[in-house]
């Protein structure tokens, strides 16, 4: 495991507190789920693009559909 130390302006750092304060969550655990989520959509976008450098139409709109489907979810918690 890594520490990770970041700069961030008073108020971004305030309101990150009050985000993880309102679910329940240490402010370690509310970045590791946020960096988890970013991650997540980034290899997603790698995959889509990689698929679509290939022309499967097919496989693309699959991962679209599971990306809605994925983001559908997170809008829910």
């Amino acid at each position: 495991m890594s520490t990770l130390t970041i700069r961030l302006p008073d108020d971004t750092a305030q309101r990150l507190k009050s985000l993880a304060q309102s679910r329940g969550l240490s402010m370690n655990k509310l970045v590791e789920q946020l960096s988890a989520h970013a991650l997540a959509a980034w290899d997603t976008e790698n995959h889509f693009r990689a698929m679509a450098a290939t022309g499967d139409v097919r496989k693309a709109l699959g991962v679209l559909d599971r990306l809605d489907a994925a983001d559908a979810a997170s809008i829910k918690h």
